[in-house]
């Protein structure tokens, strides 16, 4: 069975906190760094704005991602339009294994192309030296540790974070 990449939904609600809480305890057991807690709110707000996906396979979800095509608070002055940003990836981990950035980063390659952007972007726990290295293996490239803003205008878990932006380069010329 293939998988498929599409919106999330409003009935979706109950088993994306569900992956949400199960990251968290995931991350606490295995002493990683993480969230601490997940902002209700602004699922339910990229769920209404279209940016909340979700990898499924029949009727099991694999994996949770957004994206926008902005993040000034983050990027500063680095935000020049020319990017897809991806936030807020949740991998259910019955299906670790099953390589599911993958297929978020093939299709975000795709979308990314489409959109004639130049850069997919994200940032991840700077002090959380496995996954930084996890998403360089991908060709994403470091750009700098950021320790973002106490604003409402990002999500709480999100607030007062030591990141490290990441930046793939996107080649319009040929394949990957």
């Amino acid at each position: 069975m293939n998988h498929v990449i599409t919106h999330a939904s409003i009935t979706d609600l109950p088993a994306i906190y569900h992956l949400f809480e199960e990251a968290i305890q995931f991350q606490k057991r295995n002493h990683y760094v993480g969230w601490n807690s997940y902002d209700k709110e602004f699922i339910q707000s990229d769920i209404q704005k279209g940016l909340l996906y979700k990898i499924i396979r029949g009727e099991d979800l694999i994996c949770l991602f957004s994206i926008c095509f902005s993040d000034e608070l983050i990027w500063r002055e680095m935000e020049k339009g020319d990017a897809l940003y991806l936030h807020r990836l949740v991998l259910n981990q019955t299906f670790k294994g099953e390589k599911a950035f993958q297929k978020v980063f093939d299709w975000a390659i795709e979308f990314t192309k489409e959109w004639d952007l130049k850069y997919i972007r994200m940032d991840t726990w700077a002090d959380n030296e496995k996954i930084v290295a996890y998403y360089k293996s991908y060709g994403f490239s470091i750009i700098e540790n950021y320790t973002t803003p106490d604003t409402k205008n990002l999500p709480e878990q999100h607030r007062n974070l030591k990141v490290t932006l990441l930046e793939y380069r996107i080649n319009h010329t040929s394949e990957k």
